[in-house]
């Protein structure tokens, strides 16, 4: 499918860019982190340029690659990208919308990886399970 559309419709056309980017999830989903991480890199210079930095399908795309830079242990990269997306998202949507909230859990999700807890749970509003009781409350 995306030899045919990067044929017939081009290589920078929003349905080409598309499938590149389902091609390069399916590799991640493969364990093949490397490879998908070059393909979701270049799907991602491609979409903010054809399509620009605050394009749905461009934050999808960062989203998308963030996740490939977590399954590569690359959590630096991975979390300035999810800021971005998210920050985006802040000005779009807003901080309750669900697009907002799913980038605003994979934030926290990367900053966990990296030892960061604490502005993870900033960031949620939550807070950690860590020390409360197991079964609830102490029974008299």
């Amino acid at each position: 499918v995306l030899e045919r559309r990067g044929r017939v419709l081009g290589e920078d056309h929003p349905s080409t860019l598309a499938s590149a980017s389902n091609l390069a999830t399916t590799l991640d989903a493969l364990r093949k982190h490397v490879e998908a991480r070059r393909m979701h890199e270049d799907v991602l210079e491609r979409c903010r340029r054809v399509l620009g930095e605050d394009h749905s399908d461009t934050l999808a795309s960062a989203s998308n690659f963030a996740s490939t830079l977590h399954s590569l242990r690359q959590y630096p990269e991975a979390a300035g990208l999810l800021k971005e997306v998210r920050a985006s998202y802040v000005r779009h949507f807003g901080a309750k919308h669900p697009k907002t909230e799913l980038a605003t859990r994979n934030l926290a999700t990367v900053l966990i990886a990296m030892g960061r807890t604490h502005e993870a749970q900033q960031l949620t509003g939550r807070k950690s399970d860590k020390g409360k009781r197991r079964f609830g409350r102490k029974r008299r």
